[in-house]
């Protein structure tokens, strides 16, 4: 599309949360620092926020400025019982439960032993849960129980709950009083103000490469009077604004290309002067841009000599991906569907239909769980397939299982169904939630620390060696000072933050590094 027409190194208004696409207003600016207020103090903190206001890209940022010190439990979808919540919560830690466990007590006496020794290891447990709005009274007593884990110096747990407006209404109820007044510090993001636009669009546009004026100033006022100052629209806006330069073969954009592009995003007038529906605005958005980028892209494919055109869309017959064309039924069975593929990829058959438990069904072979939020370079670099939840028409959810990717395309499945989407297209549907399986070393039980002993870090030692083309000293089964600057080496090639701490994503990298033979979705030619 335009990208490399305007010069750029990646798509400036994607709406996936990348921490270093955050334009740091002072709505946002106090934010972050509520969030780092909670966690270094011992805190429950509240952050809520309108939808597209940034409140994820904040989470992310804050994730790369945990201490070092610090273990992160992730909840995405608290749209789960009691017992679901605190089964996620020790999946998140790798905290040890009998099989088949429902009993609340039996979890929050792991949970609590698990705390205990990790303030006894002088490390901070944090648990974030984003969209917070969905929880249920009973979790939401169980969250304030939690808080309840406690030494006699300080809290054993710090809380984050991340959410939308409504999780405030629902906190100042009567009932709620008593969770309510365990909140140590709450704040709610706003829009951007008028005069942050320009700031915001610039600072998009030079982090993704281009420093030239795409946006002058005179055209500031059209995009904050159609956006309310909502970053995600802003960005669904100045994304159809630049496709529409480019195919007028202008440089730069003017006043009548934003105003064509907010109508064809928002619809008519009457709905844009709504802010309640603001959700579907955007809805209407991404399905817009999915449809032109497709088009565009599907033209310039057709232009091309075939030995130029992508291997994969020559070799491979599927349909291409609309989902205004995905029935009721394919929607509704598509996660059981999802996972059902996922499983079969690491050489698993047999009824999954269990949603919600899939995690617990995988540590069942000896897999792990990680869920995330993330982009498709992420998602590369992990190389492995992995579960996408996916928006459609009317905001419906439905999930796909990513099964193989290059260059340009990716091969999704939903439901029974098989689907080509190109990579740029694919973050029109999705906005970074994704599950994946990994395969866990021999004797490994949670992150592996500086001085753990033992089988585990016998393997970090070889994988280590075998990745680097090093000969790391002796002894093999004790993560010793030479081991650790090895490890934080390998971390720091491979982009993730070298603490030394070997977790999830560290021995996902090495195994990649090691060419390990577990399932994978980028071909040998490109990893």
């Amino acid at each position: 599309m335009y990208k490399e027409y305007f010069g750029f190194k990646e798509l400036p208004f994607s709406i996936a949360p990348d921490p270093r696409y955050l334009y740091m207003s002072t709505h946002h600016q106090e934010a972050l620092a509520h969030l780092l207020y909670g966690i270094k103090s011992g805190g429950f903190v509240l952050l809520t926020g309108d939808v597209g206001t940034g409140k994820t890209t904040i989470s992310r940022c804050l994730l790369g400025q945990m201490p070092q010190n610090t273990d992160v439990a992730f909840i995405l979808n608290p749209k789960m019982t009691v017992q679901e919540l605190l089964a996620t919560f020790c999946d998140e830690l790798v905290i040890n439960y009998p099989k088949g466990n429902t009993s609340v007590k039996v979890f929050v006496d792991r949970i609590n032993e698990y705390l205990l020794d990790a303030y006894a290891r002088s490390r901070k447990t944090v648990l974030i849960i984003e969209e917070a709005q969905n929880l249920s009274f009973d979790v939401l007593e169980q969250i304030r129980l939690l808080t309840n884990l406690e030494t006699n110096q300080e809290k054993l747990l710090q809380i984050i709950m991340i959410g939308q407006p409504e999780l405030r209404e629902t906190l100042s109820r009567p009932e709620m009083k008593q969770l309510s007044q365990r909140i140590t510090a709450r704040y709610h993001i706003g829009p951007l103000e008028r005069g942050e636009i320009a700031s915001y669009i610039n600072h998009r546009l030079m982090v993704a490469g281009v420093s030239t004026e795409l946006f002058p100033e005179n055209t500031m006022n059209t995009v904050y009077r159609y956006s309310k100052g909502i970053p995600r629209l802003i960005n669904v806006i100045c994304d159809r604004a630049l496709l529409g330069a480019y195919a007028k073969g202008k440089k730069s954009v003017d006043k009548s290309i934003i105003t064509d592009a907010a109508r064809e995003v928002m619809g008519d007038t009457e709905q844009r002067k709504t802010e309640n529906i603001i959700p579907q605005w955007i809805v209407a958005g991404l399905i817009m841009l999915a449809v032109i980028a497709a088009l565009t892209s599907y033209a310039h494919f057709r232009s091309k000599p075939a030995d130029q055109k992508n291997t994969m869309a020559t070799t491979v017959s599927h349909e291409s991906l609309n989902v205004q064309m995905l029935d009721e039924n394919t929607v509704r069975e598509s996660k059981d569907a999802a996972y059902k593929t996922l499983f079969e990829t690491w050489g698993i058959s047999g009824d999954i239909r269990n949603t919600g438990k899939e995690c617990l069904q995988a540590k069942q072979y000896g897999l792990y769980c990680m869920n995330g939020l993330g982009n498709i370079q992420q998602i590369r670099r992990f190389n492995r397939p992995a579960v996408l939840k996916l928006f459609g028409k009317e905001n419906e959810i439905f999930y796909a299982a990513l099964t193989s990717i290059d260059d340009n395309n990716a091969i999704l499945k939903v439901s029974d169904r098989t689907f080509t989407l190109s990579v740029e297209d694919i973050e029109k549907y999705w906005f970074g939630e994704f599950t994946l399986f990994w395969n866990p070393p021999p004797d490994y039980r949670s992150n592996i620390y500086p001085g753990y002993r033992g089988k585990v870090v016998q393997w970090l030692h070889d994988a280590l060696e075998a990745a680097q083309g090093v000969t790391i000293e002796n002894p093999k089964d004790v993560y010793n000072r030479e081991l650790v600057r090895q490890v934080k080496k390998f971390q720091l090639t491979e982009g993730l933050l070298p603490d030394g701490v070997v977790g999830p994503k560290t021995i996902i990298h090495l195994k990649n590094a090691i060419s390990s033979s577990e399932p994978v979705i980028l071909a040998k030619e490109e990893r």
